[in-house]
């Protein structure tokens, strides 16, 4: 097919984008580079523009004879989505509605859209089946659930196929060591602990002990980027007009901070001081996925999502690429 990939140059993105063109699809990369990078796309074809220049994502679906979309265009940080919820509403919800009205212009009607586990706030009840009931509790959350509903919507009326998948935390970096995380600033935690190990910080952070998990700390579901992009390909492989998807993706497994932590001392034979600090606001203490229905669905499991090997992943491509893609 021919797919335009919006936040291409994005960590998910980017695994995704060397997945389809290594499965012999005709990609697009279009990307702002706000926090993507072009060095991560050493494949297809990278267009910088913005989500909400609508006439020229519009031209560029038909110009290119486009068939599919997918969209992991969007702002991703939990605690500045708190503190500044205009911003996330304007680029993630405005954002695609712009993409999703260029697609009507250009008669496009197949998409995947990269959600998220915080559509579904503190859970009633672990590993989160999708019939869960979605009451996200920041900002972030609540928009990617207003693009969920956006994207039923639109399948019901316009006869699109669209998947939405739910994916937990993103972690680890491609396992043939061409692509790998570079966020600035970076907030996630395996990154963060491994930036302690080459001397980068001299601590790391642990935003609350006090939770009801076994060691008190948040626990969350860790898959493989390269296992998220493989599940993104399946997706748009089985997207047929009217069809609605809506899956977690997920490993079933939860590994508390604690436990991620006593990994990455584990791989990178480092100590990696740790610093206790209050609960962050909108963190759940625990998201674990069911990934039953993507197995059904998609025919999807993960292949490389326990925790050593996500690590292992991880702290090859530091060391390989101790300044990220900035050489």
């Amino acid at each position: 097919m021919r797919i335009l990939v919006t936040g291409g140059a994005g960590y998910v993105g980017s695994h995704a984008v060397q997945l389809l063109v290594a499965s012999g699809h005709e990609v697009t990369v279009y990307d702002n580079l706000a926090a993507g990078h072009r060095e991560a796309v050493p494949h297809g074809e990278l267009v910088v523009g913005d989500l909400l220049d609508r006439d020229r994502l519009a031209g560029l679906l038909a110009e290119r004879q486009i068939e599919a979309v997918m969209h992991f265009a969007a702002l991703a940080y939990v605690g500045e989505s708190v503190h500044e919820p205009a911003k996330y509403y304007r680029n993630n919800v405005a954002g695609t509605l712009s993409l999703l009205e260029a697609m009507r212009t250009a008669g496009v009607g197949k998409i995947v859209f990269s959600s998220t586990c915080a559509t579904y706030g503190v859970p009633n009840r672990v590993p989160i089946p999708e019939d869960h009931p979605q009451r996200p509790i920041n900002p972030y959350g609540c928009t990617k659930l207003a693009i969920e509903w956006v994207l039923s919507d639109y399948s019901q009326a316009y006869g699109w196929g669209v998947a939405s998948l739910r994916y937990f935390n993103a972690a680890g970096a491609a396992i043939n060591g061409l692509l790998g995380e570079d966020h600035s600033p970076e907030t996630h935690l395996i990154p963060i602990a491994l930036e302690v190990a080459q001397g980068k910080r001299e601590q790391i952070e642990v935003f609350g002990n006090d939770y009801s998990t076994p060691d008190g700390t948040c626990i969350r579901d860790y898959v493989h980027v390269d296992d998220l992009a493989s599940a993104h390909l399946a997706a748009i492989q089985r997207l047929e007009p009217g069809k609605r998807i809506q899956l977690n993706l997920g490993t079933g497994q939860g590994a508390s901070v604690q436990q991620v932590i006593e990994t990455c001392r584990e791989v990178t034979r480092h100590a990696i001081p740790a610093k206790h600090s209050p609960r962050r606001a909108g963190d759940p203490p625990e998201l674990v996925a069911s990934p039953a229905s993507a197995l059904a669905q998609l025919d999807w499991s993960p292949q490389h999502s326990d925790l050593k090997t996500i690590v292992e992943s991880a702290w090859r491509w530091f060391q390989a690429h101790p300044t990220g893609y900035t050489l």
